[in-house]
């Protein structure tokens, strides 16, 4: 693994992050909005089309893969056991699985239910803060036991009384799609062990990027319809989609780390690569179209491409020109992303309990938008002072 970046960070990669984090917030709170440009939004499933928004989430699956070699590499310098590492990223994937589960079931959670909704969905978030909450140097001991306990028997408890609604009456949680988190925690899961099991050997990453890739494509060409009958019991997430765009992320977080200190092979990669892909996603449109909803190839392809170029962008601004006093202000979604992703649930739950919405001309057209950038900066600030006062999630 003598590829990857020796600090533990890089400054570059978690600016491309905290923009993506508060690009996502923003995007997430269009639902409260009126009046907004439809090229904002996400593209309907049957457009062939690509909507702002439809980015956001690609570029986070990027800036994964980005993060996956610093990561690895720096645990396992603490701790050169690869059972042990294997084990934090299963753990790690089985967290976000559970989040994102109860998140996709949220949405259908019934008023008849035994809670109201807005109370399940505070309950649940405080849950996730109790189990998953960076206790630091109180982890393992009897303090931070103990509100863990107490966060798992509350989330069981949650579970245990959840009703949702469908055509046959009150039923139980289940499996429908995963979640941004679920997606996300499949991606990392398939793309991290790869890494690790490959002990970060350039030519293994290329080639788990060309399968998922490659799987994608077949998926849409017809050519997997002999095995569909898999489907129901074992397949790879939005057949190979998302971790192709996660590989693609380990692949250019190597590439850094190799071409430094000149950085002159970097520049050659990420221009040929981006506009590879983005050729690719455009040639083959006709085929199978844009769709972020599809995962089809030519969206995954021109977003490679996108995020390909917006890291080289970072590593430009931040760690070349030393351009950074801008992050400090959305710095937090940096480096404690889960919380500020989980953060605005408990918002909107609390405006639902109280029945509360700002007046339409404040949630219209450009106003809403500025409304909805100003709530983002918002959540991310509320996420710095609880940092500061060592509350934040770490899985």
């Amino acid at each position: 693994m003598t590829q990857t970046p020796k600090t533990a960070r890089l400054l570059s990669i978690d600016a491309f992050r905290a923009v993506t984090l508060l690009l996502m917030i923003f995007v997430n709170d269009f639902g409260t909005l009126k009046g907004i440009p439809e090229w904002l939004g996400h593209a309907r499933a049957e457009d062939d089309a690509m909507g702002f928004s439809d980015v956001i989430f690609p570029a986070f699956l990027f800036i994964v893969g980005l993060s996956i070699p610093l990561a690895i590499q720096n645990r396992l310098r603490r701790n050169p056991s690869i059972r042990d590492t294997g084990m934090h990223i299963l753990m790690r994937t089985l967290a976000l699985l559970i989040i994102g589960f109860c998140h996709v079931n949220l949405g259908s959670y019934s008023s008849e239910a035994l809670l109201p909704k807005p109370v399940w969905q505070i309950l649940t978030t405080l849950s996730f803060f109790l189990i998953w909450l960076d206790y630091g140097r109180d982890k393992g001991g009897r303090k931070a036991m103990i509100l863990q306990i107490a966060g798992m028997v509350l989330l069981g408890i949650l579970l245990v009384i959840y009703r949702g609604h469908s055509p046959d009456g009150l039923i139980w949680m289940k499996p429908r799609w995963w979640g941004i988190l679920g997606l996300i925690g499949w991606s990392y899961l398939l793309s991290s062990m790869v890494f690790l099991l490959t002990k970060g050997k350039p030519i293994p990453q290329i080639l788990a990027f060309a399968f998922f890739f490659l799987f994608c494509v077949a998926q849409h060409a017809g050519w997997l319809e002999p095995i569909q009958g898999l489907r129901q019991y074992v397949w790879i997430v939005e057949s190979g989609s998302l971790p192709a765009l996660v590989m693609a992320g380990v692949i250019s977080s190597m590439m850094y780390a190799r071409s430094q200190p000149s950085f002159s092979s970097f520049w050659i990669f990420a221009l040929s690569v981006a506009v590879l892909m983005i050729a690719f996603g455009l040639a083959t449109r006709p085929a199978w179209g844009i769709s972020k909803i599809l995962a089809t190839p030519s969206w995954t392809a021109i977003c490679i491409g996108i995020s390909l170029l917006s890291f080289a962008f970072f590593i430009y601004l931040t760690d070349l020109m030393q351009i950074t006093s801008w992050y400090r202000w959305i710095s937090p979604a940096g480096v404690s992303t889960l919380t500020c992703f989980l953060l605005p649930y408990i918002h909107w739950a609390l405006l639902d309990m109280v029945d509360y919405r700002l007046p339409l001309e404040l949630r219209t057209g450009g106003v809403g938008l500025v409304k909805s950038f100003l709530f983002s900066l918002l959540i991310i600030q509320i996420v710095g002072f609880l940092q500061k006062r060592s509350i934040r999630l770490k899985l």
